[in-house]
């Protein structure tokens, strides 16, 4: 019995095989935009809802008066949005050196060394640290030392959240630097000290920026470890000529606690209006981090 000669197929055509790839392609990108679509769902109503019942009693006087009493009318949150400013101003004053220095350390002068991995892993340990452990801290150390509830408190306690974003985004962006330009610099005689603050860091910067940017958005948004150590105040801080600091301090988040629980309508509105600009300063805080650290060409 004669054997039947073997017909062998024609092999598909590159045109099918780039077919079947963009049409693969397509449904993936498909997929792709629904989840986007679905991920998306909950900030879209959560920004619907907040400028439907926040965006109603947002005004001049709202940003610029002082919290009302309870059955009063009117009144604002000015005094909650300068604490919040001032807090989240006096923990960038102590995270970003401490951050940006510690980031140096971890990239440039001993990456390998027994210390840095204890920070290194100390920094992503604490990236999960619950924020009302880090009121609890602050408490103790300035609380409970000075005797009053505090603004200086309330940034320690925003800095402890703060710091390990810092050094980590800041550690990356400094590892990001070509090695080329250092080696470069090292050729011209330029000392370590002169590569890192005169190529590494203004190399880096953008990135480091946008991890600043991205610890400042956390922290504005953080409500427990405030109510450990700033707790609130009806009043400005800057009161007969002098800045009160050292004492209780308005926050938004707080606010937003104290209020959203009240059964007075006044203050029930001026929480989602209080909301609502919290979430429009965390959103800004963003956008321009993204914009800050996006590639340049």
């Amino acid at each position: 019995m004669q054997d039947q000669p073997v017909v062998s197929q024609p092999a598909p055509s590159l045109q099918h095989r780039l077919a079947g790839r963009s049409l693969r392609s397509a449904l993936l990108s498909g997929v792709a935009w629904v989840c986007a679509l679905i991920a998306s769902v909950p900030l879209l109503s959560v920004l619907y809802m907040l400028i439907m019942r926040g965006g109603s009693r947002l005004s001049w006087e709202v940003l610029s008066e002082l919290p009302p009493a309870g059955f009063e009318m009117g009144g604002g949150f000015g005094n909650a949005l300068v604490g919040t400013f001032v807090m989240v101003g006096i923990a960038a004053l102590i995270a970003i050196p401490v951050g940006i220095l510690a980031a140096i350390f971890l990239s440039e002068l001993g990456p390998s060394s027994k210390l840095a991995n204890i920070a290194r892993f100390a920094a992503k340990t604490l990236t999960g640290l619950p924020s009302i452990l880090a009121g609890v801290f602050a408490y103790a150390m300035v609380v409970l030392t000075t005797g009053s509830y505090s603004a200086p408190a309330g940034g320690l306690a925003l800095a402890v959240l703060m710091v390990p974003i810092v050094v980590l985004t800041a550690e990356e962006a400094l590892k990001m630097v070509p090695k080329a330009m250092k080696d470069a610099a090292y050729g011209m005689g330029c000392t370590r000290t002169q590569v890192i603050w005169k190529i590494v860091l203004p190399t880096g910067m953008p990135a480091i920026l946008t991890g600043v940017m991205l610890a400042v958005a956390r922290a504005a948004g953080e409500t427990a470890p405030l109510l450990f150590t700033a707790l609130f105040s009806n009043y400005w801080l800057y009161q007969d000529g002098s800045f009160e600091v050292m004492g209780p301090t308005a926050s938004l988040a707080v606010l937003i606690y104290n209020f959203s629980g009240m059964p007075f309508d006044n203050q029930i509105e001026l929480a989602w209006a209080a909301s609502l600009v919290l979430v429009l300063i965390v959103l800004v805080i963003n956008i321009v981090s993204r914009i800050i650290g996006r590639p340049r060409f």
